[in-house]
């Protein structure tokens, strides 16, 4: 019987670290994100931009909007719309979009997304523009 004691030791010691809770990882460093609106024609837009990493997903889902403030601002050429900030995951939530609403004319939306100075997703569209690393 002694014979098997190492064996048996072994066994619950490996069951011990397979069950074991894992380390808690450091949070993710912060992110520099910029996004950037441009349009071909002077326009208001209506922007939407994530400022905070929401805390969870379902508190996004009861209220986007307290996580992604609106601008109203003019935008056209040589009259870009850029703000920086910080986020912690912007794999998960750096996002913007613009839009002009119903106007009979198309503005010829252009949209950017940096991280750390790299861009990482564009977007344009005649009415609008969305820019994000996830789909929603």
């Amino acid at each position: 019987m002694t014979g098997r004691a190492p064996a048996v030791a072994s066994a619950m010691l490996l069951a011990a670290v397979l069950s074991a809770p894992a380390a808690a990882a450091d949070p993710p460093a912060p992110r520099l994100v910029t996004y950037t609106v441009t349009a071909d024609r002077h326009v208001s837009a209506d922007i939407y931009y994530r400022d905070t990493d929401p805390p969870t997903w379902a508190d996004y889902s009861h209220n986007p909007y307290q996580f992604s403030p609106r601008a109203r601002v003019d935008v056209g050429p040589g009259q870009p719309w850029v703000r920086s900030l910080v986020l912690a995951d912007p794999q998960r939530w750096a996002m913007v979009s613009a839009t002009s609403g119903p106007l009979p004319v198309e503005s010829g939306f252009r949209c950017e997304l940096a991280v750390d100075g790299e861009v990482v997703a564009t977007g344009d569209g005649p009415r609008g523009a969305l820019c994000s690393l996830r789909h929603w």
